[in-house]
């Protein structure tokens, strides 16, 4: 890389947003952070401005703006509040690259407005092609953005797809922990709280990651996104079970030849990666030692005990505005869950019963995805209210 590539986080206090920092501490001379977007954690976002100098900062949660301005008095970085500023600020000129991780749909608004600037994307954040993958790969491509992938599976994917040479790919493997569930019978996480659904055995991720983890829902999410991000067909994207975190996703080519991509679980890797493409660059990650790995496992994931899989594959079947939908309605019901109003499955069964009520609209805008988040949680909510009654 010619000069410091210059450094946007939207969700600079989540798990990505705290490990791209970690990047940057070890590769100063690559990057450099020019922007720090967070929903509400100001004291972190301060401390980050303040060891990374950062020029600007927003607090999307206007509330506490007051706080942040305050902590950051006497340096020369700039507080701004509210989404608005978020969005204006990742198409200022100074801003090369973007890291999409805020958690939820919130992240759409400041993703399309940096691709609308024709910002490098590191998108970590599933629900904006959850939401409008149709909408936001079709203005990437209008606007010349490269859509870097930095969740772990899409960016083993990436990487394997490096290896293509123009060959046809018959199909992709997308791996899955299987989550802190993926052992126990059915009665027994019909019954989990949320303490055992939070305890991942593999990875550090927040809460509502974490969850839709446990749910296997994030694994939905992935299918979506690999269906938005390479241009495969649903039925053409497999998931397996992988509970060593070893191999993060694999591509299968007509030959019958399959490539897979190998990492520690560390998201470090696939975050540098997207930062420093095409280059790689030393990290302090640890490194594979195939002999203490001993053995590598797959099997089948079982929809029954995991219906939120099922549930994505049928989001994209009703089409339009559905896989919206679905998006919405898990993150009221994970919210509800870890309020403790619903059970474990109420998050599955208040998601499939919104998907299959809403209105489907074919072709929707922009306007329309947003419409449709709105009034999805609205629905949402109704359900999450007549579970909690019952109970």
């Amino acid at each position: 890389m010619e000069r410091k590539r210059r450094i946007a986080i939207l969700g600079s206090t989540g798990s990505i947003g705290r490990q791209t920092l970690d990047v940057v501490r070890e590769h100063r001379d690559l990057f450099e952070v020019e922007l720090l977007v967070c929903r509400s954690s100001w004291e972190l976002m301060a401390s980050q401005a303040r060891e990374f100098d950062v020029n600007n900062v927003v607090i999307s949660d206007e509330n506490h703006y007051k706080e942040l301005n305050e902590a950051l008095e006497g340096t020369d970085t700039k507080v701004f509040a509210g989404m608005k500023s978020a969005c204006d600020l990742v198409a200022a000129e100074d801003v090369d690259i973007v890291v999409a991780s805020m958690v939820g749909f919130s992240g759409l608004a400041p993703t399309i407005a940096a691709i609308k600037a024709h910002k490098i994307i590191a998108l970590a954040n599933k629900e904006t092609l959850v939401a409008a993958g149709s909408i936001v790969t079709s203005l990437a491509e209008k606007n010349g953005v490269p859509l870097l992938p930095v969740d772990s599976e899409h960016s083993a994917i990436f990487q394997c797809l490096l290896c293509a040479q123009g060959n046809k790919v018959e199909k992709l493997h997308l791996t899955a922990s299987g989550g802190p569930f993926r052992t126990w019978d059915k009665e027994s996480i019909a019954a989990a709280t949320k303490d055992s659904a939070l305890n991942h055995p593999n990875w550090s991720m927040g809460a509502k990651i974490t969850i839709d983890s446990a749910t296997m829902m994030n694994k939905g999410f992935e299918i979506i996104e690999a269906k938005w991000l390479f241009g495969m067909p649903m039925d053409k994207i497999n998931v397996v079970v992988h509970p060593e975190s070893i191999v993060h996703s694999m591509v299968e080519y007509e030959d019958g030849a399959v490539i897979a991509q190998l990492a520690s679980p560390d998201m470090r890797e696939p975050i540098q990666f997207a930062l420093g493409f095409p280059e790689r660059h030393s990290l302090s990650n640890r490194k594979l030692d195939f002999a203490a790995v001993g053995k590598l496992t797959f099997w089948e994931p079982d929809i029954d005990k995991f219906p939120a899989l099922g549930l994505a594959r049928r989001s994209m079947e009703r089409g339009g505005n559905i896989p919206c939908v679905l998006n919405a309605a898990n993150e009221i019901a994970v919210a509800a869950y870890l309020e403790d109003r619903i059970p474990f499955y109420g998050i599955s069964d208040i998601a499939g019963e919104c998907i299959e009520e809403f209105g489907i609209i074919r072709e929707p805008s922009i306007e329309d995805i947003f419409t449709t988040d709105r009034e999805a949680r609205e629905l949402a909510r109704g359900k999450v209210e007549s579970i909690s009654k019952k109970a």
